[in-house]
């Protein structure tokens, strides 16, 4: 198993990305093993206290129809859903884990708030091989509208994105490894997650983040993480953030979610962990992937975020809606 690509920067002095005795990746702060089977059922079967919550939320965010912002030059964030965001930065335009509709076996709560087929990024940033992030029925469609488009992702993803997309445009990194980028500084780093896409290919396939960075503006994308010590390694090696894009959702039950989706309260502290200006929640509101109901998340960050006295440095964007950005 490879540990870093020879042909790429690493901006850091270190050793390579870790793996266990069997070659497959670990986390780099948190080595847990993937979750196994009977893991998973002890949670299915147990009886949620959020289930009459749940039943009874009635969940409908708001979508913006307005397009406009796909031809302009402005940087910009558009939060797509999920993890899914159109970013222009610099003059280049980024896609985020792209996923247009369902997944398997589970529908998306709220439709996707563009037409895909009017986006045409220049990079299109894949953090990891779960159906909720890397679907194949949505890339193939991206790759059909943008053949020139490049896709940069983790070690080891290289065949399955080629599978999917049919494209040779495609550079795997390490983590703390800079992509062969001439117009942005883009860089894969850690997240504490885990890799699966089959029954035995656990932890085959690298995870992880990306750095933004273009001009005097800085962006994490932070990917499905739990919370570690990466976020305070981030804020020490690249000297603090404009903006971070972090996961709030799926964290109940805590004890099942925790090593692979941070709660709100610790997405705020990553946040200050990262010395960033600005945090954009994802990862909520789209699929129903655990116990929680959709809404919940973004009220828990609310509150704790106004406990704290850090409101203002939340930014909540409306589906479809720009965001225009600078350097804070």
């Amino acid at each position: 198993m490879e540990i870093n690509n020879p042909r790429l920067r690493t901006v850091i002095d270190w050793k390579g990305t870790p793996v266990d005795k069997n070659g497959r990746f670990i986390n780099l702060y948190s080595p847990d093993p993937p979750t196994g089977l009977l893991t998973v059922l002890k949670w299915k079967l147990q009886t949620s206290p959020f289930r009459e919550e749940k039943k009874a939320e009635i969940w409908q965010p708001e979508i913006a129809t307005d397009t406009s912002w796909l031809h302009t030059a402005d940087d910009i964030l558009v939060f797509l859903g999920h993890s899914t965001f159109y970013i222009r930065i610099g003059g280049v335009s980024l896609l985020t884990d792209p996923v247009f509709g369902d997944i398997l076996l589970v529908k998306r709560k709220t439709p996707f708030p563009v037409d895909p087929s009017l986006l045409h990024p220049d990079y299109v940033l894949l953090s990891h091989d779960h159906r909720d992030h890397l679907d194949k029925k949505s890339l193939k469609l991206l790759a059909g509208n943008n053949p020139s488009a490049r896709y940069l992702t983790g070690l080891n993803m290289g065949p399955i994105v080629h599978r999917f997309t049919g494209s040779d445009h495609i550079e795997m990194a390490g983590w703390y490894q800079q992509f062969s980028t001439n117009d942005i500084k883009i860089t894969f780093v850690p997240s504490r997650h885990w890799a699966k896409r089959g029954f035995s290919d656990d932890n085959k396939r690298l995870w992880g983040g990306f750095v933004i960075e273009a001009g005097n503006k800085r962006i994490l994308f932070g990917g499905d993480s739990g919370y570690d010590e990466h976020y305070k390694a981030f804020g020490q090696i690249f000297g603090g953030f404009d903006y971070v894009l972090l996961g709030i959702g799926a964290y109940q039950p805590a004890w099942f979610m925790s090593p692979n989706h941070q709660s709100p309260d610790e997405a705020l502290q990553a946040f200050e962990d990262l010395h960033a200006a600005q945090l954009v929640p994802m990862h909520y509101g789209t699929f129903d992937l655990a116990d929680e109901p959709l809404g919940m998340p973004l009220r828990d960050l609310l509150k704790t975020a106004t406990q704290k006295g850090i409101a203002d440095k939340v930014k909540v964007l409306t589906l479809g809606k720009p965001l225009k950005i600078g350097s804070i």
